[in-house]
């Protein structure tokens, strides 16, 4: 019986009001970031060194490590992670910094697997904090539980030391760790660890697969505490319970013509093209209701394809397109010139940019629908209710607001 956590964030219920004017039909036709520039010092020998400032970043970071434990009893767990990655993301989403929108980095660690090497503790980095969503739900997935020993400390400061987190101070920095074994297994001290964490002003949040105050007697409140973060407990082997609403299918139709958009180039553009149709599919199989959290998802600008995607490319480089190497294009371009790709590019832009609204729009009132019946049914505890609750609140002590 073992556990850890997949972190994350999500907010929902009716904390802004919002007016805006539905649109329910389709239009015809229809959609970006910079990264700080490390500094290189001077000499040691220069007189007088001065650092130049480093070039600000537009947005300030949401950075969320989720720390799942991957042991034989934890499927459940996994399975809430899987169901509840969109909506987490979908909250993130509705936080405001200043008025922007964050961008948001999530990493994945498993540990407690017998799987892994017990050199490193039963611990592995799935993935590193990223961007990539697309790249997340395809390593969740991808995970399996097997037996072994679950050290919280050792995941937690493998976490705080080997991810790359920001130095901004409105940076909001998150960890996320799940389990139901006892919080201070292993050599590693988890008050050290959560020390080592606040120390990079990143809060430590655990979530105690079992009864409440058992949670509190094997530490894992405590572990909370120490990290001034938040302590939950839920019912790992519950199945996640959706409320299907009216606009479920009428989001979820969107989807089709939003990936008709994407325009895979380069060494990876097919693949990456490949993997959005395959997570799209993931997340079908958890319920409707998961894939049109996915399809609002991909209407955002936290779901970032630069890397692989021509549209999106270009709208942050104009001059991307005549710079490209035949080979850098996809096959159906390669025998076009660059004022046709141009064209075709800017088609697809906006074609793009007209279904993202109109999901929007059909968005806000889907969140509209779950907020209200909630209230009148309640909505019992998950992995990302209770990521959802510590999200908003660790939020707001930074300066962040949840709009809608």
């Amino acid at each position: 019986m073992k556990a850890t956590l997949f972190a994350a964030i999500i907010l929902a219920s009716g904390l802004v009001a919002w007016k805006y004017k539905p649109t329910y039909s389709l239009p015809g036709k229809a959609a970006t970031r910079t990264a700080a520039v490390p500094v290189t010092p001077p000499p040691a020998t220069a007189p007088l060194p001065v650092t130049p400032p480093r070039p600000a970043r537009d947005n300030t970071r949401i950075q969320v490590a989720l720390l799942l434990d991957t042991s034989n009893s934890m499927d459940g767990l996994i399975d809430q992670a899987k169901s509840r990655l969109w909506n987490i993301i979908n909250t993130l989403t509705t936080l405001k910094f200043n008025g922007k929108t964050p961008d948001i980095e999530i990493a994945l660690y498993e540990y407690g697997n017998q799987g892994l090497s017990p050199s490193n503790g039963y611990i592995r980095q799935v993935t590193p904090l990223s961007t990539d969503l697309d790249l997340i739900s395809e390593k969740l997935f991808a995970l399996r539980t097997n037996g072994g020993d679950e050290y919280c400390g050792a995941v937690i400061r493998n976490a705080v030391n080997s991810l790359k987190w920001g130095s901004d101070e409105s940076d909001l920095k998150l960890i996320y760790i799940a389990g139901n074994e006892p919080f201070n297994q292993g050599e590693v001290k988890y008050a050290t660890a959560a020390g080592e964490a606040l120390g990079k002003n990143i809060y430590i949040n655990t979530i105690f697969c079992g009864d409440y105050t058992e949670g509190i007697s094997t530490n894992w409140k405590d572990g909370a505490d120490k990290g001034k973060g938040k302590y939950f407990n839920i019912d790992s082997d519950r199945k996640v319970r959706f409320i299907e609403t009216p606009y479920d299918s009428l989001i979820a139709s969107c989807n089709d013509r939003m990936n008709q958009t994407y325009i895979g180039y380069g060494a990876h553009g097919e693949s990456k093209k490949s993997s959005q149709l395959s997570q799209d599919a993931n997340a079908q199989s958890v319920s409707k209701m998961n894939f049109t959290e996915r399809t609002v998802s991909k209407s955002k600008s936290v779901y970032r394809n630069d890397s692989w995607d021509l549209v999106e490319r270009s709208q942050k480089d104009k001059t991307f397109i005549q710079n490209m190497t035949k080979s850098e294009l996809p096959k159906e371009l390669r025998d076009k010139s660059v004022p046709e790709i141009q064209k075709i590019v800017a088609a697809k832009s906006r074609e793009r940019d007209s279904v993202q609204k109109v999901i929007g729009e059909l968005g806000k009132k889907r969140q509209q629908f779950i907020d209200e019946a909630a209230k009148k049914s309640g909505t019992p505890d998950d992995l990302g209710t209770a990521i959802n609750r510590s999200i908003i609140q660790l939020a707001a002590t930074k300066g962040y607001k949840a709009e809608l």
